[in-house]
């Protein structure tokens, strides 16, 4: 019998933009990154043709690549080089998830098969690898400078990042410096990358770069926070994934922190118990967020993103104002009140 869905934090407003909406003034331009991604599918080999078709069937948000070219054309840039840097980005995105795929033995990712379970890991780690270099190899024909450096940077910073938070699996005294920290890194830098890149293609001037900078920064905070709090509060059909995956797999997220922090030593104790069951076991899912929420983990949580939304939308205040800056800001609502 199928679950009825947790109910959300009392804070959540579930009324969003339509992401159709925020991409009106660039839906032809993501289609020719959608080209160019089937494009850079191709390869003399079938193997990899093969996988990296899979891979790229058109079923993300794509929200790193137009926020490259948000950006870019808020800066009046005109010129190809914004499509092919959002692909690129797309690319090192996507090869970093199958990479999350293998160490969390993921089976599905957005209701579909991963490329672990279905060609194994020996596979998807070549993949992810062959992923990575090519993107960077093929920056270096944007004519823009900085660009490499700007893409190799972000790559180390989320490989830091997935790094530390397997090191930190499964440790219910995580602090909240030590989460943050990693969700900067995994998630928020090539947000911020994503978005520096299109200031450094619109040649940017009086502190539009970092404007655009910090916006990518806190827009992948209040990302990759909601993106938590879903792993309580989401709906299993619409998230492609059973609800406190994350938990399961040993990632402990900002809801259950602070959820911890207010009564630490006896929700602890009684967490620990309940994480040796919840695998299998519905109800045992169901009481650990139950305890997350009666704490007031789930409100937090949503606070948290909120504030990250509210300073992204503040950064563009230090833009010119445009159809793409306003875009930018409705993609800010989106992300904080997204369902999936």
């Amino acid at each position: 019998m199928k679950r009825a869905p947790i109910p959300a934090p009392s804070a959540i407003v579930r009324t969003r933009p339509d992401l159709k909406r925020v991409y009106h003034g660039i839906q032809g331009d993501l289609d020719q990154v959608e080209d160019k991604l089937r494009d850079l599918s191709r390869s003399p080999s079938p193997l990899i043709s093969e996988v990296s078709g899979y891979l790229f069937q058109k079923t993300g948000k794509r929200i790193r690549p137009a926020l490259i070219l948000l950006c870019s054309k808020a800066l009046d840039y005109h010129g190809p080089d914004n499509i092919l840097l959002a692909a690129l980005v797309e690319l090192i995105h996507t090869s970093s998830l199958i990479h999350d795929d293998i160490i969390d033995n993921a089976a599905t990712r957005r209701g579909k098969a991963t490329v672990h379970a279905k060609w194994g890991p020996n596979i998807t780690v070549l993949l992810g690898d062959y992923l990575y270099i090519k993107s960077i190899n093929l920056s270096l024909q944007c004519r823009a400078p900085r660009v490499t450096s700007i893409l190799t940077d972000v790559s180390v910073r989320m490989i830091e990042g997935e790094i530390k938070e397997y090191g930190l699996s499964g440790q219910l005294n995580l602090e909240e410096t030590d989460y943050l920290d990693i969700i900067d890194k995994k998630t928020a830098a090539l947000f911020s990358a994503s978005c520096r890149l299109g200031g450094i293609l619109g040649r940017s001037a009086d502190g539009s770069e970092e404007a655009l900078a910090d916006y990518g920064l806190n827009l992948g905070l209040c990302f990759q926070v909601v993106d938590d709090l879903l792993d309580y509060t989401g709906d299993e059909g619409l998230l492609g994934k059973p609800v406190l995956t994350d938990l399961a797999e040993g990632r402990i997220t900002l809801p259950l922190i602070h959820a911890l922090s207010r009564d630490g030593a006896r929700a602890r104790g009684r967490i620990e118990g309940l994480l040796k069951e919840q695998k299998d076991n519905r109800r045992a899912r169901q009481e650990i967020v139950d305890i997350v929420q009666s704490l007031g983990g789930l409100d937090y949580a949503f606070q948290k993103a909120s504030l990250y939304c509210q300073k992204s939308k503040d950064s563009l205040a230090r833009l010119p104002q445009s159809v793409y800056t306003e875009s930018l800001s409705l993609l800010a609502d989106f992300v904080l009140n997204r369902d999936a």
